[in-house]
C-alpha cells in the first residue's frame, strides 16, 4: 500500500511555510523571480506564486523552464523527449532566481535547469526550492535551500506528487515499484 507523506491541511501548511521562508529571505520580491522546472515543478511554482502574491499584494515574476534538451540523458532514451512550452518573458540578468521543482532526487534535472536558464541572463543568485528531498540519492553535489519535506527512500521506491490542476487531487505519496505502475 502507498504511504501518505503529505495531504490535506499538512500539504497546504507546507506550501504556506515555504512561501513564508521565501518572503523572509526575498522581502518584497522586487529583485527576485520564480522559475518552475517542467514538467511537474511548474505546479509547485504556481501554488507558491499564488500564495506569495496573496501575502505581498503585488505581482511577482514567474516563469516555466523546459530542460529537455539540456538533460545529460537526452540521447539515451528509447523514446524521444518532447519539449514542453517555455514561458519566461523577462530577463534573469542580475535577478535572484528561485528555481523550483517538486521532487529532488539525483540532481540531474536541477543541473539541466541551471544550464538552460543561462539563456535568459546571468542571475545574481540562484536558490533551489523543492517540495520533496529524497535524501541520500544525489548524483551531483547540489542541495536545496528550501525543502518541504525530506524522505529516506530506497531505489525501488518512488515519490509521487499529485496536483489538483493535473491530477484532480493533491498530496505526496511514497510508492514501491509495483505500486508506482498501478497509481
Amino acid at each position: 500500500m502507498a504511504k501518505v507523506l503529505l495531504e490535506g491541511a499538512l500539504f497546504e501548511l507546507t506550501l504556506t511555510r515555504l512561501a513564508a521562508q521565501l518572503v523572509e529571505n526575498h522581502h518584497d520580491f522586487s529583485q527576485s523571480v520564480l522559475i518552475g522546472l517542467q514538467p511537474r515543478g511548474i505546479y509547485l511554482a504556481l501554488a507558491l506564486h499564488h500564495k506569495l502574491q496573496g501575502m505581498l499584494q503585488r505581482e511577482i515574476a514567474m516563469g516555466r523552464l523546459d530542460v529537455t534538451f539540456h538533460r545529460d540523458d537526452f540521447r539515451r532514451r528509447n523514446l524521444p523527449l518532447v519539449p514542453s512550452a517555455l514561458d519566461i518573458n523577462f530577463s534573469l540578468e542580475a535577478k535572484q532566481v528561485v528555481l523550483i521543482d517538486d521532487v529532488f532526487y539525483t540532481g540531474r534535472t536541477v543541473r539541466a535547469g541551471l544550464e538552460a536558464m543561462m539563456a535568459f541572463g546571468r542571475p545574481s543568485k540562484v536558490e533551489l526550492l523543492v517540495l520533496v528531498d529524497r535524501k541520500y540519492s544525489r548524483h551531483l553535489p547540489i542541495q536545496a535551500d528550501y525543502i518541504g519535506i525530506k524522505v529516506d527512500t530506497r531505489t525501488n521506491e518512488k515519490v509521487k506528487v499529485k496536483w489538483m490542476e493535473s491530477d484532480g487531487e493533491q498530496g505526496v505519496w511514497l510508492l514501491t515499484e509495483d505500486e508506482s505502475n498501478a497509481k
